[in-house]
């Protein structure tokens, strides 16, 4: 009679259609619990007023792709296109500044958050089978981080985590093939995604590497890794002719590198950063900003910040640390302390959730080593390669997020332990 009952809770405890219900119902919820406690007249404002959303009024109203700050300040490449051209289509649609069209760019978000789980799945089930692949979905699921992103701000956060997802899912798919069709797919989605994300360039190079070593022969996949690079070129090269032909400058991607690295390290720098020295809220720097122009400012900001880390290694090693601390505690530098000083429930449910994310991220890629497994690199790149970004400018909980569903799938690799991840070399069908 168990055996009976046990047979139809695994059938829904590995249903798809029954966990991205599940996270589409949590995610909704919490959005409807979240404007009901803010008036719609904050609501319409306020979450656009960041510089997704100033770009993406800009656009709507018919001024281009420019003015990151509320004022008119001229053309930018501070982001790539992709979200602040679906924010201002939003906007154009429902109105600037409406509540419709708040409420239109939260469904989208919860829309692309609740996405994740399917690629997370079939990029899951190929590594360790469906029961890896359900733990991992349901861990996303009822992830704090992946639902509280979808309607605290707008940004391409949601968006950046089904691309991962999704980046993860192809590489695996893709890897051996010798099919050129479909490495030039996987070139259009890298293309889409650095549009999307600029910072996942930096997995790019060690996938392609990983999946040219999946032919055998790591020649004979040099061809078709060269068409998914030149598709992914190809997709970004109007963008940067567009920035090219606007600066008078070679602006590959996006141009906010030197002050990202200026406001996590200089004199007055903190672990955590509440907007200090950044054009958005202060007055002077953007006069200087306007002054200068967008390209000459950031290579200013970009010389102090490397004159000062340079001269100041000690205190880097500082802001390093802290932040790398914060990057996996979703937010503090100081998890214990906070724990203690913070007695909201809600609070210790989300630090406690992220630090056992944190942990079985390690104990994840443990398990794939001690198995052997030949997904260790490309599971590993995301987790290692791509945070250093952020421990070297600044840690925001949001930064995480386009590898979080990989940190979903070790931890549940992790907690599944032997059942999990079988010592494979090759790439299952």
């Amino acid at each position: 009679m168990w055996l009976v009952r046990r047979k139809p809770f695994r059938a829904a405890f590995a249903s798809l259609l029954l966990i991205v219900s599940v996270a589409l119902a949590l995610r909704l919820a919490f959005a409807w619990s979240y404007q009901n406690q803010f008036s719609h007249q904050a609501l319409r404002v306020i979450p656009f007023l960041f510089e997704s959303g100033n770009i993406a009024h800009s656009i709507a109203t018919g001024n281009g792709f420019s003015s990151p700050f509320r004022v008119d300040t001229g053309p930018t490449a501070w982001t790539t296109p992709v979200y602040p051209l679906l924010l201002g289509g939003i906007m154009r649609i429902f109105g600037p500044y409406t509540f419709a069209s708040y409420v239109a760019a939260v469904l989208a978000n919860i829309a692309f958050s609740t996405l994740v789980c399917v690629p997370l799945f079939f990029a899951a089930k190929r590594i360790g089978g469906v029961r890896l692949a359900a733990f991992a979905c349901w861990l996303w699921a009822v992830f704090p981080n992946a639902i509280l992103l979808t309607y605290e701000s707008l940004w391409e956060t949601s968006l950046s985590a089904l691309l991962g997802a999704t980046i993860l899912w192809a590489t695996l798919r893709v890897a051996g093939s010798r099919n050129w069709r479909e490495w030039a797919a996987y070139g259009l989605l890298w293309g889409f995604a650095l549009m999307t994300n600029a910072v996942l360039l930096s997995l790019l190079p060690f996938l392609l590497w990983w999946m040219m070593g999946r032919t055998g022969r790591r020649r004979r996949a040099v061809p078709p890794a060269l068409l998914a690079l030149a598709v992914t070129v190809l997709c970004c090269l109007p963008w940067t002719i567009r920035n090219y032909a606007v600066f008078h400058s070679f602006v590959p991607l996006r141009s906010i590198l030197g002050l990202q690295l200026w406001v996590g390290n200089n004199p007055q720098a903190k672990v955590i950063w509440l907007g200090e020295q950044h054009p958005i809220h202060d007055s002077a720097e953007r006069r200087h900003y306007v002054e200068a122009g967008e390209i000459a400012y950031m290579r200013e900001k970009e010389q102090g910040a490397i004159r000062y880390m340079l001269t100041h290694p000690g205190r880097e090693a500082q802001l390093i640390g802290g932040r790398l601390v914060s990057f996996w505690t979703g937010g503090t530098p100081s998890p214990v302390a906070d724990f203690l000083r913070n007695r909201s429930p809600w609070f210790r449910y989300v630090l406690i959730f992220n630090l056992g994310v944190a942990l079985g991220t390690v104990a994840g890629l443990l398990r794939l080593g001690r198995a052997h497994s030949s997904y260790l690199v490309p599971m590993a790149a995301f987790p290692v390669i791509l945070p250093w970004a952020y421990y070297l400018t600044l840690s925001l909980p949001r930064y995480r997020h386009p590898i979080d569903p990989v940190l979903m799938l070790l931890t549940a690799a992790a907690l599944l332990a032997r059942h999990s991840v079988p010592p494979v070399h090759g790439i299952d069908a």
